[in-house]
Protein backbone atom coordinates (compact mmCIF):
# COMPACT_ATOMS: atom_id res chain seq x y z
CA UNK A 1 0.00 0.00 0.00
CA UNK A 2 2.91 2.35 0.70
CA UNK A 3 4.28 1.66 -3.14
CA UNK A 4 1.01 1.97 -4.13
CA UNK A 5 0.77 5.76 -2.10
CA UNK A 6 4.21 7.21 -2.93
CA UNK A 7 3.40 6.05 -7.01
CA UNK A 8 -0.49 7.65 -6.72
CA UNK A 9 1.39 10.91 -4.80
CA UNK A 10 3.97 11.64 -7.66
CA UNK A 11 1.33 11.18 -10.44
CA UNK A 12 -1.06 13.51 -9.01
CA UNK A 13 1.49 15.96 -8.51
CA UNK A 14 3.06 15.66 -11.74
CA UNK A 15 0.02 16.12 -13.44
CA UNK A 16 -0.75 19.56 -11.09
CA UNK A 17 2.95 20.24 -12.33
CA UNK A 18 2.18 19.65 -15.96
CA UNK A 19 -1.15 21.93 -15.72
CA UNK A 20 0.81 25.20 -14.00
CA UNK A 21 3.41 24.93 -16.47
CA UNK A 22 0.82 24.90 -19.38
CA UNK A 23 -0.40 28.02 -17.59
CA UNK A 24 2.24 29.82 -18.68
CA UNK A 25 0.69 30.88 -22.10
CA UNK A 26 -3.00 31.83 -22.92
CA UNK A 27 -2.43 29.26 -25.95
CA UNK A 28 -2.36 26.47 -23.85
CA UNK A 29 -4.14 27.39 -20.36
CA UNK A 30 -7.09 25.88 -21.13
CA UNK A 31 -5.54 22.27 -21.00
CA UNK A 32 -3.66 23.50 -18.13
CA UNK A 33 -6.91 23.44 -16.41
CA UNK A 34 -7.97 20.71 -17.74
CA UNK A 35 -5.35 18.92 -16.46
CA UNK A 36 -5.52 20.25 -12.95
CA UNK A 37 -9.38 19.51 -13.03
CA UNK A 38 -8.38 15.88 -13.78
CA UNK A 39 -5.26 15.87 -11.01
CA UNK A 40 -8.31 17.04 -8.58
CA UNK A 41 -10.69 14.52 -9.39
CA UNK A 42 -8.13 11.85 -8.84
CA UNK A 43 -6.78 13.33 -5.48
CA UNK A 44 -10.63 13.15 -4.56
CA UNK A 45 -11.35 9.68 -5.57
CA UNK A 46 -8.06 8.10 -3.70
CA UNK A 47 -8.59 10.19 -0.71
CA UNK A 48 -12.17 8.43 -0.55
CA UNK A 49 -10.43 4.67 -1.24
CA UNK A 50 -7.75 5.56 1.34
CA UNK A 51 -10.01 6.43 4.25
CA UNK A 52 -12.26 3.87 3.43
CA UNK A 53 -15.06 6.47 2.65
CA UNK A 54 -15.78 5.00 -0.68
CA UNK A 55 -19.75 3.87 0.48
CA UNK A 56 -20.13 6.78 3.01
CA UNK A 57 -23.42 8.08 2.14
CA UNK A 58 -22.29 11.20 4.51
CA UNK A 59 -18.97 11.64 2.66
CA UNK A 60 -20.88 11.42 -0.69
CA UNK A 61 -23.63 14.40 0.29
CA UNK A 62 -21.02 16.45 1.24
CA UNK A 63 -19.32 16.01 -1.94
CA UNK A 64 -22.44 16.42 -3.35
CA UNK A 65 -23.04 19.73 -1.28
CA UNK A 66 -19.59 21.50 -2.33
CA UNK A 67 -19.55 20.34 -6.04
CA UNK A 68 -23.06 22.25 -6.09
CA UNK A 69 -22.07 25.53 -4.27
CA UNK A 70 -18.76 25.30 -6.53
CA UNK A 71 -21.23 25.10 -9.59
CA UNK A 72 -23.74 27.45 -8.52
CA UNK A 73 -20.37 29.71 -7.53
CA UNK A 74 -18.69 29.28 -10.54
CA UNK A 75 -22.07 30.21 -12.74
CA UNK A 76 -23.04 33.22 -11.12
CA UNK A 77 -19.57 34.75 -11.23
CA UNK A 78 -19.28 37.29 -13.84
CA UNK A 79 -15.37 37.57 -15.59
CA UNK A 80 -15.29 40.88 -14.19
CA UNK A 81 -16.28 39.50 -10.89
CA UNK A 82 -13.23 37.17 -10.76
CA UNK A 83 -10.96 38.22 -8.31
CA UNK A 84 -13.31 38.61 -5.33
CA UNK A 85 -13.81 34.49 -6.61
CA UNK A 86 -9.78 33.70 -6.02
CA UNK A 87 -9.74 35.37 -2.94
CA UNK A 88 -13.11 33.57 -1.82
CA UNK A 89 -11.47 30.20 -2.76
CA UNK A 90 -8.16 30.88 -0.67
CA UNK A 91 -10.35 31.76 2.03
CA UNK A 92 -11.97 28.60 1.77
CA UNK A 93 -8.92 26.77 1.26
CA UNK A 94 -7.25 28.23 3.94
CA UNK A 95 -10.01 27.65 6.31
CA UNK A 96 -10.75 24.10 5.51
CA UNK A 97 -7.12 23.26 6.13
CA UNK A 98 -7.50 25.21 9.72
CA UNK A 99 -10.32 23.25 10.39
CA UNK A 100 -9.15 20.25 10.40
CA UNK A 101 -6.01 20.71 11.74
CA UNK A 102 -8.21 22.44 14.96
CA UNK A 103 -10.29 19.07 14.99
CA UNK A 104 -7.33 16.59 15.11
CA UNK A 105 -5.96 18.98 17.90
CA UNK A 106 -9.30 18.85 19.92
CA UNK A 107 -9.78 14.94 19.35
CA UNK A 108 -6.17 13.47 19.50
CA UNK A 109 -4.19 12.70 22.75
CA UNK A 110 -0.51 11.89 23.24
CA UNK A 111 0.17 13.98 20.09
CA UNK A 112 4.09 14.27 19.03
CA UNK A 113 5.60 17.84 19.60
CA UNK A 114 6.14 18.10 15.72
CA UNK A 115 2.94 16.84 15.11
CA UNK A 116 1.54 19.20 17.58
CA UNK A 117 3.57 22.02 16.12
CA UNK A 118 2.64 21.17 12.44
CA UNK A 119 -1.30 21.05 13.53
CA UNK A 120 -0.60 25.30 15.20
CA UNK A 121 0.70 25.95 11.97
CA UNK A 122 -1.71 24.46 10.24
CA UNK A 123 -4.25 26.13 12.20
CA UNK A 124 -2.25 29.93 11.81
CA UNK A 125 -1.58 29.77 8.18
CA UNK A 126 -4.81 28.66 7.74
CA UNK A 127 -7.09 31.11 9.68
CA UNK A 128 -4.66 33.86 8.70
CA UNK A 129 -5.98 33.08 4.97
CA UNK A 130 -9.17 33.07 5.81
CA UNK A 131 -9.83 36.07 7.46
CA UNK A 132 -7.15 38.43 5.25
CA UNK A 133 -8.41 36.52 1.83
CA UNK A 134 -12.05 37.39 2.92
CA UNK A 135 -11.40 40.93 3.47
CA UNK A 136 -9.51 41.44 0.08
CA UNK A 137 -12.72 40.00 -1.36
CA UNK A 138 -14.28 43.25 0.73
CA UNK A 139 -11.57 45.42 -0.35
CA UNK A 140 -11.93 44.50 -4.22
CA UNK A 141 -15.44 45.11 -4.23
CA UNK A 142 -14.79 48.33 -2.69
CA UNK A 143 -17.19 48.28 0.53
CA UNK A 144 -17.58 51.23 2.80
CA UNK A 145 -17.04 48.71 5.57
CA UNK A 146 -13.11 48.81 4.84
CA UNK A 147 -13.12 52.91 5.69
CA UNK A 148 -14.96 51.91 8.74
CA UNK A 149 -12.42 49.64 10.45
CA UNK A 150 -9.84 51.25 11.93
CA UNK A 151 -5.89 50.66 11.26
CA UNK A 152 -2.79 49.70 13.24
CA UNK A 153 -1.27 53.24 14.13
CA UNK A 154 2.24 52.37 12.46
CA UNK A 155 4.58 49.21 10.62
CA UNK A 156 6.43 48.20 14.26
CA UNK A 157 2.98 47.61 15.85
CA UNK A 158 1.71 45.03 13.68
CA UNK A 159 5.10 43.65 13.05
CA UNK A 160 5.07 43.13 17.32
CA UNK A 161 2.02 41.77 16.70
CA UNK A 162 3.15 38.76 14.39
CA UNK A 163 6.28 37.97 17.05
CA UNK A 164 3.67 37.56 19.69
CA UNK A 165 1.78 35.51 18.23
CA UNK A 166 4.75 33.16 17.10
CA UNK A 167 6.02 33.25 20.82
CA UNK A 168 2.70 32.30 22.02
CA UNK A 169 2.54 29.32 20.01
CA UNK A 170 5.79 28.16 20.56
CA UNK A 171 5.51 28.99 24.65
CA UNK A 172 2.02 26.81 24.07
CA UNK A 173 3.72 23.92 22.46
CA UNK A 174 6.93 24.04 24.75
CA UNK A 175 4.15 23.93 27.86
CA UNK A 176 1.71 21.87 27.09
CA UNK A 177 -0.22 22.53 29.76
CA UNK A 178 -0.68 26.02 28.44
CA UNK A 179 -1.60 24.99 25.13
CA UNK A 180 -5.22 25.33 25.86
CA UNK A 181 -5.06 29.26 26.43
CA UNK A 182 -1.58 30.02 24.14
CA UNK A 183 -3.12 28.73 20.92
CA UNK A 184 -6.04 30.65 20.64
CA UNK A 185 -4.34 33.35 21.59
CA UNK A 186 -1.39 32.54 18.94
CA UNK A 187 -4.13 32.10 15.98
CA UNK A 188 -5.72 35.50 17.61
CA UNK A 189 -2.70 37.79 17.17
CA UNK A 190 -1.86 35.99 13.63
CA UNK A 191 -5.41 36.94 12.14
CA UNK A 192 -5.05 40.22 13.76
CA UNK A 193 -1.62 41.04 11.93
CA UNK A 194 -3.10 39.42 8.67
CA UNK A 195 -6.30 41.62 8.54
CA UNK A 196 -3.99 44.46 9.49
CA UNK A 197 -1.89 43.52 6.18
CA UNK A 198 -4.30 43.11 4.14
CA UNK A 199 -5.85 46.50 4.87
CA UNK A 200 -2.74 48.52 4.54
CA UNK A 201 -2.25 47.59 1.23
CA UNK A 202 -2.30 49.80 -1.49
CA UNK A 203 -5.24 49.17 -4.66
CA UNK A 204 -2.37 49.19 -6.87
CA UNK A 205 -0.77 45.89 -4.84
CA UNK A 206 -3.67 44.40 -4.35
CA UNK A 207 -3.17 41.46 -7.21
CA UNK A 208 0.12 41.06 -5.04
CA UNK A 209 -1.88 40.41 -1.65
CA UNK A 210 -4.41 38.00 -3.50
CA UNK A 211 -1.17 36.03 -4.79
CA UNK A 212 0.57 35.66 -2.02
CA UNK A 213 -2.66 34.15 -0.14
CA UNK A 214 -2.83 32.23 -2.51
CA UNK A 215 0.61 30.98 -1.88
CA UNK A 216 -0.71 30.58 1.87
CA UNK A 217 -3.70 28.86 1.03
CA UNK A 218 -1.66 26.05 -0.19
CA UNK A 219 1.20 26.19 2.58
CA UNK A 220 -2.14 25.67 4.94
CA UNK A 221 -2.95 22.81 2.87
CA UNK A 222 0.56 20.95 2.71
CA UNK A 223 1.13 21.78 7.06
CA UNK A 224 -2.43 20.21 7.03
CA UNK A 225 -1.31 17.20 4.95
CA UNK A 226 1.82 16.54 7.15
CA UNK A 227 -0.65 16.89 10.26
CA UNK A 228 -2.19 14.08 8.99
CA UNK A 229 0.54 12.25 7.60
CA UNK A 230 -0.62 12.15 4.14
CA UNK A 231 2.01 12.78 1.25
CA UNK A 232 -0.58 13.27 -1.27
CA UNK A 233 -2.14 16.05 0.48
CA UNK A 234 1.54 17.42 1.57
CA UNK A 235 2.40 17.36 -2.11
CA UNK A 236 -0.20 19.22 -3.73
CA UNK A 237 -0.23 21.66 -1.17
CA UNK A 238 3.04 22.31 -1.82
CA UNK A 239 2.60 22.45 -5.98
CA UNK A 240 0.03 25.42 -5.02
CA UNK A 241 2.19 27.08 -2.34
CA UNK A 242 5.21 27.28 -4.68
CA UNK A 243 3.40 28.49 -7.83
CA UNK A 244 1.40 31.16 -5.89
CA UNK A 245 4.95 32.33 -4.38
CA UNK A 246 6.59 32.68 -7.76
CA UNK A 247 3.75 34.40 -9.00
CA UNK A 248 3.86 36.56 -6.06
CA UNK A 249 7.67 37.80 -6.80
CA UNK A 250 7.08 37.35 -10.59
CA UNK A 251 3.97 40.73 -9.95
CA UNK A 252 6.62 42.36 -7.50
CA UNK A 253 9.07 42.58 -9.81
CA UNK A 254 6.65 43.61 -12.66
CA UNK A 255 5.23 46.21 -9.77
CA UNK A 256 9.01 47.45 -8.80
CA UNK A 257 7.58 46.84 -5.64
CA UNK A 258 9.43 44.70 -2.50
CA UNK A 259 7.50 42.24 -0.97
CA UNK A 260 8.43 42.81 2.62
CA UNK A 261 7.88 46.35 1.96
CA UNK A 262 4.01 45.34 0.77
CA UNK A 263 3.62 43.51 3.58
CA UNK A 264 4.60 45.41 6.07
CA UNK A 265 2.32 48.15 4.71
CA UNK A 266 4.91 50.61 2.94
CA UNK A 267 2.76 50.66 0.06
CA UNK A 268 -0.39 52.39 -0.53
CA UNK A 269 -0.34 53.39 3.57
CA UNK A 270 -1.03 57.09 1.70
CA UNK A 271 -4.16 58.14 0.13
CA UNK A 272 -2.94 59.51 -2.54
CA UNK A 273 -4.69 62.86 -2.02
CA UNK A 274 -1.52 64.88 -4.07
CA UNK A 275 -2.63 65.62 -7.88
CA UNK A 276 -0.16 66.87 -10.12
CA UNK A 277 -0.54 69.52 -12.84
CA UNK A 278 0.22 68.83 -16.32
CA UNK A 279 3.46 70.65 -16.76
CA UNK A 280 4.67 67.50 -14.88
CA UNK A 281 3.80 64.98 -17.63
CA UNK A 282 7.04 64.09 -19.24
CA UNK A 283 6.25 63.76 -23.58
CA UNK A 284 5.85 66.55 -26.10
CA UNK A 285 2.57 68.76 -25.83
CA UNK A 286 0.51 69.55 -28.56
CA UNK A 287 -1.44 73.35 -29.08
CA UNK A 288 -4.68 73.71 -27.93
CA UNK A 289 -7.13 72.60 -30.98
CA UNK A 290 -10.36 73.90 -31.72
CA UNK A 291 -13.83 72.27 -32.46
CA UNK A 292 -15.79 69.74 -30.77
CA UNK A 293 -15.08 67.04 -29.00
CA UNK A 294 -16.59 64.61 -31.28
CA UNK A 295 -14.84 66.85 -34.54
CA UNK A 296 -10.99 66.52 -32.65
CA UNK A 297 -11.59 62.31 -32.23
CA UNK A 298 -12.56 62.17 -35.45
CA UNK A 299 -9.22 63.77 -36.73
CA UNK A 300 -7.39 61.42 -34.15
CA UNK A 301 -8.40 58.64 -35.44
CA UNK A 302 -8.15 59.45 -39.00
CA UNK A 303 -5.00 61.00 -39.05
CA UNK A 304 -3.34 58.22 -37.10
CA UNK A 305 -1.70 55.36 -38.76
CA UNK A 306 -0.16 53.33 -35.51
CA UNK A 307 -2.39 52.91 -32.81
CA UNK A 308 -2.09 51.34 -29.19
CA UNK A 309 -4.67 50.29 -27.41
CA UNK A 310 -4.75 50.32 -23.53
CA UNK A 311 -7.73 48.28 -21.37
CA UNK A 312 -7.95 48.06 -18.01
CA UNK A 313 -10.57 47.60 -15.20
CA UNK A 314 -13.09 49.83 -16.27
CA UNK A 315 -13.57 47.97 -19.64
CA UNK A 316 -14.14 44.90 -17.41
CA UNK A 317 -16.75 46.60 -15.82
CA UNK A 318 -18.26 48.00 -18.87
CA UNK A 319 -18.32 44.74 -20.35
CA UNK A 320 -16.61 46.19 -23.36
CA UNK A 321 -14.19 43.58 -24.48
CA UNK A 322 -16.76 42.95 -27.58
CA UNK A 323 -16.63 46.58 -28.48
CA UNK A 324 -12.76 46.70 -28.12
CA UNK A 325 -12.65 43.76 -30.86
CA UNK A 326 -15.16 45.71 -33.10
CA UNK A 327 -13.00 48.89 -32.86
CA UNK A 328 -9.51 46.70 -33.42
CA UNK A 329 -11.15 45.25 -36.57
CA UNK A 330 -12.96 49.10 -38.26
CA UNK A 331 -9.75 50.53 -37.23
CA UNK A 332 -7.70 48.11 -39.25
CA UNK A 333 -9.86 48.43 -42.12
CA UNK A 334 -8.81 51.68 -42.40
CA UNK A 335 -5.37 50.83 -43.01
CA UNK A 336 -4.11 51.44 -39.80
CA UNK A 337 -1.86 49.13 -37.49
CA UNK A 338 -3.22 48.30 -33.87
CA UNK A 339 -1.29 47.02 -30.85
CA UNK A 340 -2.87 46.66 -27.47
CA UNK A 341 -0.50 47.23 -24.25
CA UNK A 342 -1.25 45.39 -21.16
CA UNK A 343 -0.15 46.62 -17.77
CA UNK A 344 0.25 43.15 -15.59
CA UNK A 345 -2.15 44.17 -13.06
CA UNK A 346 -4.72 45.81 -15.33
CA UNK A 347 -7.68 44.85 -13.63
CA UNK A 348 -7.77 43.23 -10.11
CA UNK A 349 -5.64 40.12 -10.95
CA UNK A 350 -2.86 38.84 -13.24
CA UNK A 351 -4.02 37.88 -16.94
CA UNK A 352 -7.51 39.82 -16.07
CA UNK A 353 -7.48 41.60 -19.44
CA UNK A 354 -5.94 38.73 -21.59
CA UNK A 355 -8.98 36.54 -20.48
CA UNK A 356 -11.41 39.35 -21.26
CA UNK A 357 -10.42 39.93 -24.77
CA UNK A 358 -9.49 36.02 -25.07
CA UNK A 359 -13.07 35.12 -24.36
CA UNK A 360 -14.29 37.38 -27.27
CA UNK A 361 -11.15 36.37 -29.78
CA UNK A 362 -8.53 38.94 -29.88
CA UNK A 363 -5.81 37.57 -30.95
CA UNK A 364 -3.07 36.37 -28.55
CA UNK A 365 -0.59 38.15 -30.93
CA UNK A 366 -1.54 41.92 -30.78
CA UNK A 367 -1.32 41.64 -26.76
CA UNK A 368 1.95 43.26 -25.97
CA UNK A 369 3.23 42.97 -21.75
CA UNK A 370 4.66 46.50 -20.38
CA UNK A 371 8.18 45.75 -21.20
CA UNK A 372 7.23 45.10 -25.01
CA UNK A 373 4.66 48.38 -25.61
CA UNK A 374 6.45 50.97 -23.94
CA UNK A 375 8.95 51.66 -26.37
CA UNK A 376 6.21 51.97 -29.16
CA UNK A 377 4.17 55.06 -27.46
CA UNK A 378 6.87 57.23 -28.87
CA UNK A 379 5.84 56.30 -32.45
CA UNK A 380 2.48 55.52 -32.01
CA UNK A 381 0.08 58.18 -33.10
CA UNK A 382 -2.68 57.53 -31.17
CA UNK A 383 -3.20 56.16 -28.13
CA UNK A 384 -6.19 54.96 -26.94
CA UNK A 385 -7.38 54.12 -23.12
CA UNK A 386 -10.22 52.32 -21.56
CA UNK A 387 -11.40 52.21 -18.89
CA UNK A 388 -7.45 52.11 -17.36
CA UNK A 389 -6.28 55.25 -15.16
CA UNK A 390 -4.06 54.20 -12.40
CA UNK A 391 -1.43 51.98 -14.89
CA UNK A 392 -1.09 54.71 -17.33
CA UNK A 393 -0.83 57.17 -14.49
CA UNK A 394 2.69 58.97 -14.77
CA UNK A 395 2.21 60.81 -11.20
CA UNK A 396 3.41 57.39 -10.59
CA UNK A 397 7.02 58.63 -11.84
CA UNK A 398 6.90 61.92 -9.78
CA UNK A 399 4.66 61.63 -6.95
CA UNK A 400 6.35 60.58 -4.05
CA UNK A 401 4.26 59.19 -1.37
CA UNK A 402 1.44 58.10 -3.41
CA UNK A 403 0.42 54.94 -3.22
CA UNK A 404 1.76 53.68 -6.91
CA UNK A 405 4.44 56.10 -6.55
CA UNK A 406 7.57 53.69 -8.20
CA UNK A 407 5.26 51.62 -10.24
CA UNK A 408 5.43 51.05 -13.87
CA UNK A 409 3.24 52.53 -15.77
CA UNK A 410 2.20 52.45 -19.37
CA UNK A 411 3.62 55.68 -20.77
CA UNK A 412 0.70 56.49 -23.19
CA UNK A 413 1.29 60.43 -22.37
CA UNK A 414 4.48 59.57 -25.25
CA UNK A 415 1.93 59.09 -27.92
CA UNK A 416 1.19 61.97 -30.37
CA UNK A 417 -2.34 62.11 -29.21
CA UNK A 418 -4.44 59.90 -26.24
CA UNK A 419 -8.23 59.33 -26.59
CA UNK A 420 -9.18 58.61 -22.95
CA UNK A 421 -12.58 56.41 -22.38
CA UNK A 422 -12.87 56.38 -18.70
CA UNK A 423 -16.15 56.63 -16.91
CA UNK A 424 -15.22 60.20 -15.68
CA UNK A 425 -12.74 61.89 -14.31
CA UNK A 426 -12.32 60.46 -10.41
CA UNK A 427 -9.10 59.30 -9.48
CA UNK A 428 -8.25 55.49 -10.06
CA UNK A 429 -8.69 52.87 -7.29
CA UNK A 430 -5.41 54.11 -5.76
CA UNK A 431 -6.93 57.15 -5.25
CA UNK A 432 -3.69 59.43 -7.27
CA UNK A 433 -5.68 62.35 -9.44
CA UNK A 434 -4.41 61.29 -12.85
CA UNK A 435 -2.69 64.50 -14.50
CA UNK A 436 -2.63 63.06 -18.23
CA UNK A 437 -6.11 64.14 -18.06
CA UNK A 438 -5.45 67.98 -18.29
CA UNK A 439 -2.83 67.61 -21.21
CA UNK A 440 -4.02 69.00 -24.56
CA UNK A 441 -3.04 65.62 -26.35
CA UNK A 442 -5.93 64.15 -24.37
CA UNK A 443 -9.16 63.60 -25.89
CA UNK A 444 -11.42 62.96 -22.55
CA UNK A 445 -14.39 61.07 -24.07
CA UNK A 446 -16.06 59.94 -20.50
CA UNK A 447 -19.28 57.90 -20.34
CA UNK A 448 -19.41 54.02 -20.06
CA UNK A 449 -17.05 52.41 -22.51
CA UNK A 450 -19.46 49.97 -23.85
CA UNK A 451 -21.20 53.07 -25.34
CA UNK A 452 -17.90 55.84 -25.69
CA UNK A 453 -16.29 52.68 -27.42
CA UNK A 454 -18.74 52.27 -29.65
CA UNK A 455 -19.52 55.96 -30.15
CA UNK A 456 -15.66 56.13 -31.51
CA UNK A 457 -15.94 52.76 -33.61
CA UNK A 458 -19.18 54.73 -35.36
CA UNK A 459 -17.27 58.15 -35.92
CA UNK A 460 -14.90 55.90 -37.88
CA UNK A 461 -17.30 54.69 -40.44
CA UNK A 462 -18.67 57.96 -40.84
CA UNK A 463 -16.03 59.46 -41.70
CA UNK A 464 -15.11 57.30 -44.77
CA UNK A 465 -11.99 58.11 -44.43
CA UNK A 466 -9.20 55.59 -45.81
CA UNK A 467 -5.49 56.44 -44.41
Amino acid sequence: MELNLVVITVAVVALFLAGVALMRSPTTALWGNRIKILAMAAALVFALVEGELWTSLEAWLLLALGAALGLILAWQVKMVQMPQAVALFNALGGGASALVALVLMLMEEGIPTEIKITMLLTVMVGALTFFGSSLAAIKLRGQVLISLIPRLPGVKVNLIILILGLVAGAAGVISPPLLTYLAPLAVILVVVYGVFTVLAVGGADMPIIISLLNSFSGAAAALCGLSLQSPLLAGTGAVVGVAGFLLTRSMCAAMNRSLPAVLAGFAGSVTGEKALDKESVPGEEIPEEEGSLEERACMALQQSRRVVIVPGYGMALAQAQGAVKELVETLESKGKEVKMGIHPVAGRMPGHMNVLLAEVGVPYEKLYDLEAINPEFPQADLAIVIGACDVVNPAANTAEGTPIYGMPVLDVEKAGRVIICNKDEAPGYSGVENPLYKQNKAITWWGDASETVKQLKELLQESGFTS
